[in-house]
């Protein structure tokens, strides 16, 4: 059964080389000095457009570094020498041309002013909340290119694994949200990155390891080695923890804005005209976004409203059309 399907996705006539794939992926072997030379030209450039990009929220430019940023290179590569059991340098790359995207991010940041709102850059608030949907898009992501590298036929869709599989933006992230000296927010873009990183490996593992490239002893076990299975798994859970934690809150976070919205529409039913605009759920307050022709019942209302709605000691915050703010107090409190 595992036979027919090996041979479905990946037909003999189509299958590359052992050679031609360590060639590609191995920055150690063959002409060592060109291919790193290229390498850390390319991954300088893809950093320094993917910097620019986030900073003026492009997506086109982020894009564009994301196709020819090179580290889905080494980062294969690992999987690769896992599966052959032999070490090939390439985590060492991988440390090092990440800890120079972080470092390219740090420095572009300084263009930033110091009172600028990272949360409202769509290309910085995208990349620091990752959830357990992106693990699993980027499991898929990485089956994918670790299939495509192995395929002669589908080489094409290479420039598409790179745009799924977001590598460096959320490395120049943690530069930057590190340069304005924004820690959880780095971490967040970290978790991201490196969600990203063991579903290439683990998805290069599986699909190289099922189609035969790893050694002798491999081949017959029809797995990688017992201490490269471990690795993963401990990669594994610490990925997987926080980002099913942070899907868990942004689930919570939707419900409790919906029940707010829901109380200060109640709320605002004795006021002809008024509307509740929208709800926000920022740095543990709630904002709520107001528009009335006239004056606001008194805010104690709206938070005896929402005890039991919402866990107590949320603050609440009013905003109005006509630029008011009001500190409407503590939810329980």
């Amino acid at each position: 059964m595992i036979g027919k399907i090996r041979a479905r996705v990946l037909p003999a006539s189509q299958r590359r080389s052992l050679n031609e794939l360590t060639e590609d992926l191995d920055l150690s072997s063959g002409d060592t000095a060109s291919k790193r030379s290229a390498f850390w030209t390319m991954l300088a450039l893809s950093s320094v457009i993917a910097s620019g990009g986030v900073l003026t929220d492009s997506t086109a430019t982020v894009i564009g570094a994301m196709i020819i940023a090179p580290l889905s290179t080494p980062i294969m590569g690992i999987a690769l020498g896992s599966v052959q059991r032999r070490r090939t340098g390439s985590a060492v790359v991988v440390l090092l041309a990440c800890l120079l995207v972080i470092a390219v991010g740090m420095v572009m940041s300084a263009a930033l002013p110091s009172d600028y709102d990272l949360l409202s850059n769509s290309q910085i608030s995208s990349r620091t909340s990752p959830g357990l949907m992106d693990l699993i898009a980027a499991l898929a992501t990485g089956f994918a290119g670790a299939v495509a590298l192995a395929r002669r036929d589908v080489a094409a869709v290479l420039p598409g694994v790179a745009i799924a599989i977001s590598l460096v933006p959320p490395l120049v992230v943690v530069g930057v949200c590190l340069g304005q000296l924004s820690g959880w927010l780095a971490l967040g873009a970290l978790v991201l990155f490196v969600s990203n990183l063991f579903a290439l490996v683990f998805g290069g593992m599986v699909v190289f390891a099922s189609l035969g490239y790893g050694v002798e002893a491999d081949k017959v076990a029809g797995r990688p080695a017992r201490r490269t299975y471990a690795a993963m798994i401990v990669l594994f859970v610490v990925v997987f923890v926080p980002l099913t934690a942070n899907t868990v809150l942004t689930l919570l976070l939707d419900t409790w804005t919906s029940r707010t919205k829901d109380a200060a529409q109640q709320w605002l039913a004795d006021v002809q005209d008024a509307t509740v605009t929208s709800v926000d759920a920022t740095s543990r307050t709630m904002y709520v976004h107001v528009r009335s022709p006239g004056d606001l019942p008194p805010v104690q209302s709206l938070l005896d409203r929402l005890e039991g709605q919402i866990p107590d000691g949320i603050p609440v915050v009013v905003d109005t059309s006509r630029g008011r703010r009001i500190d409407a107090g503590v939810v329980g409190g």
